[in-house]
């Protein structure tokens, strides 16, 4: 199969109508689609189209029920959680961020946390949305056990991504996003579907051995960054996203990219802050100290080569790959 270049709005059908098929509702194939071409278009690609293979074997089999109605509650004044109900993450990400927003801008500082989820792509991206409404955000996510605590050799701890996005005067919000691995699971999945090679020091092989194979690297485990600081991070994460809302730990989550097992029911939690409850000139400040890193030459800032893809993306579209249609033509 050939690859086939297509615009942003035939990519999210596509994906939409992909997932359709796959026994997933329309409104929840909806939200997946546009999460994972907004991933597509960022150039972020192991959290774009290539996630529609692994979506839609969770969807046919049950693993990510495709038609789950996702549940809010308000345990307390500044708390919002949701069930995400064994389904797909976007869904309820999207019903407790719009929630978020609201008791944030009253409460001045609020908390979301949900559980009974799966993978929730690119983190940054919810944040992102936070801070498009005028808030400061932290996002903890965890994932599938990909990487072992330092010194040991059993994977405990996911790539368990952090995002931070923050308003600015002006311009687009900034956004930090990183995973505590030194790359993202997703780009040796998407690496591995196009039987490509991987760089060493990604990933170790079920041996423990340095590889270069994108699909020993999916059945090894990851290095973290920093080496012990990455997996003293890891763990932070693990307890905000997972112990304390009630989400499975990343060892006892199944994997996101196929459709065996049981539901992956991993957590988020989210932490958004009003920055005027503090009476400062925030965002003037904030200006400030992003000038003071721009006008060193060699520098950038976090999140600029995103939003220069992003644009890229909406003038020429993006790639749905050979490889991606041969993937799905056969589950």
């Amino acid at each position: 199969m050939e690859d086939r270049q297509v615009s942003l709005a035939e990519a999210r059908n596509f994906a939409r109508e992909t997932l359709v098929g796959f026994n997933t509702s329309q409104d929840n194939a909806q939200i997946v689609a546009d999460a994972i071409v907004a991933a597509e278009a960022d150039g972020l690609k192991g959290h774009g189209l290539s996630r529609l293979q692994g979506y839609s074997a969770q969807a046919k089999t049950g693993k990510a029920d495709g038609h789950a109605v996702p549940v809010l509650s308000r345990p307390a004044p500044g708390a919002v959680a949701v069930d995400g109900k064994g389904g797909f993450a976007y869904p309820a990400l999207k019903i407790g961020l719009e929630s978020l927003i609201d008791v944030t801008k009253s409460q001045g500082i609020a908390m979301l946390g949900i559980h009974h989820s799966n993978h929730c792509g690119v983190a940054g991206h919810h944040v992102e949305l936070l801070a498009e409404q005028g808030l400061v955000a932290l996002m903890f996510a965890n994932a599938p056990a990909s990487i072992a605590p330092w010194g040991g050799n059993r994977a405990i701890y996911g790539t368990n991504p952090i995002a931070f996005a923050s308003p600015q005067q002006g311009r687009a919000p900034l956004v930090v996003d990183l995973s505590v691995s030194k790359v993202a699971r997703g780009n040796i999945m998407a690496a591995a579907q196009r039987g490509e090679d991987i760089p060493e020091g990604w990933a170790l092989d079920p041996e423990g051995n340095p590889t270069t194979d994108a699909k020993a690297g999916l059945a090894g485990t990851m290095l973290p960054m920093g080496d012990a600081k990455g997996t003293a991070l890891a763990l932070m994460v693990e307890v905000l996203c997972a112990t304390l809302v009630g989400a499975n730990h990343s060892y006892e989550a199944t994997n996101f990219f196929d459709g065996e097992g049981a539901r992956p029911g991993t957590g988020q939690l989210i932490l958004a802050i009003n920055p005027a409850t503090f009476g400062t000139n925030y965002l003037d400040r904030l200006s400030e100290l992003v000038l003071s890193v721009e006008e060193q030459d060699g520098t950038r800032l976090p999140g600029d080569r995103r939003l220069a893809s992003r644009k890229k993306a909406e003038l020429e579209g993006v790639t749905i790959t050979g490889a991606l249609l041969k993937a799905l033509a056969a589950i």
